[in-house]
């Protein structure tokens, strides 16, 4: 077998458009630093509504935001204004705290938005927990071609390409698109590694890959991605953590303690606004979703 273990998404419907959570789950709390993985869409939203998610705070952790289709505005408490575009890697470094929304833009709604990619946080390594809010969007990504295979380098460096993408920690990402007959090796230098499939078929070594699932890859062997009639797959990993990382909401921390700050942070008012979208907020929930805590 080629797999160590396999996830199943926990699915949850947004109204209009599904979301699937592969990380975390029991079975999985990490892959290298991706302490959260969500995929969701592909999916069309009625003319004239969208995607609003209010501003809410992070700490701890760094966020990638990658679309496959769609364009999503993001908005947060640095004074950063970005519309989300295919191609380009948000990365929103939260350090010490962090508030943003993500919004659906005028122009989409007005079409009937499209959705489709993934949401990711990264933990933040020990030592570096603390480090102060970032935001930045990288369009100038790798893109390794041959035929019947286009691969792009999100983060970290891969197929012998480096992307210009800031990686606090030793972390691989990319989007793999597969034509029919298509096929990549996946190098074995991460110490974990998974692959998830988005669209169409493919396999490893010639197990087949279910669609969203996550398969979390044996560390240090080689293996090869192959597709009969094409697909996309998201390949992800990095650096194992030594040390825990608590989950609670939009918190992640190796501290308990630091959560339960920033939650009353959250509940007291002391995050930072975000200029232009600060009459919402998304308010602490009593039972959140997201939960790996203790």
């Amino acid at each position: 077998m080629n797999t160590i273990r396999t996830v199943a998404p926990v699915t949850h419907d947004l109204g209009g458009f599904t979301v699937r959570r592969v990380v975390p789950q029991a079975e999985c709390r990490m892959v290298g630093p991706f302490v959260f993985v969500d995929q969701f869409g592909p999916a069309q939203l009625d003319l004239g509504t969208g995607m609003d998610v209010r501003p809410h705070p992070h700490i701890n952790l760094a966020t990638v935001t990658w679309l496959f289709e769609g364009a999503i505005d993001h908005r947060d408490s640095l004074g950063t204004f970005s519309t989300i575009h295919p191609g380009t890697v948000n990365l929103m470094t939260a350090g010490t705290g962090i508030v943003h929304s993500e919004r659906s833009p005028a122009s989409e709604r007005a079409a009937g938005p499209k959705l489709y990619g993934m949401q990711t946080w990264l933990a933040l390594p020990d030592g570096m927990e603390e480090i102060d809010p970032a935001f930045e969007a990288v369009s100038d990504l790798p893109v390794i071609e041959d035929t019947c295979v286009s691969a792009r380098v999100i983060m970290g460096s891969l197929w012998g390409r480096r992307a210009a993408t800031t990686c606090h920690a030793q972390t691989i990402y990319a989007e793999i698109n597969l034509g029919p007959a298509g096929a990549i090796p996946l190098d074995a230098e991460a110490d974990e590694r998974a692959v998830m499939l988005v669209g169409g078929e493919a396999s490893i070594d010639g197990q087949s890959l279910v669609p969203y699932e996550l398969n979390v890859l044996k560390p240090g062997e080689r293996m090869t991605l192959s597709s009969d009639r094409g697909g996309k797959i998201m390949l992800l990993g990095g650096e194992a953590f030594s040390s825990h990382r608590y989950v609670y909401w939009n918190f992640v921390s190796s501290s308990r303690d630091r959560i339960e700050q920033a939650k009353e942070d959250w509940r007291t008012g002391r995050f930072p606004l975000v200029p232009g979208d600060e009459e919402e907020f998304i308010p602490l929930p009593d039972k959140p979703k997201t939960v790996s805590y203790p």
